[in-house]
């Protein structure tokens, strides 16, 4: 029995993501600044997969240009930037909290692929 084109792991890379677009996935594209380097993250059917290589490690990126290229490349338009490494300022005693996925993409900023 095959899997679907369109099912997902944790991890995924782009020919995966690619292949599962070509085959009508619509995902939620996460992209996450952390310290100035990025991650990609795809929101699909209760479930997240993170753009990994093919070994399976976690693609990180220096600049969004690049994602932009490779994910507008592959008919993606547009997602939404968040930022993992801002929850609050201990320097000037405001209080933080993490949080939660939802509240990240709700906060973020919607970003172009093409």
């Amino acid at each position: 029995m095959s899997i679907p084109a369109y099912q997902l792991g944790d991890h995924v890379t782009l020919k995966q993501i690619a292949n599962a677009v070509a085959h009508g996935l619509t995902p939620i594209v996460e992209v996450e600044s952390m310290d100035g380097i990025y991650t990609v993250r795809f929101h699909h059917a209760n479930d997240v997969s993170e753009l990994s290589d093919s070994q399976g490690l976690t693609r990180t990126f220096l600049g969004t240009g690049e994602i932009r290229d490779l994910l507008g490349g592959i008919g993606l338009t547009h997602g939404v930037l968040t930022w993992g490494d801002q929850c609050g300022d201990e320097m000037i005693g405001v209080p933080g909290h993490a949080l939660s996925p939802d509240e990240m993409l709700a906060s973020g900023t919607r970003i172009a692929f093409r």
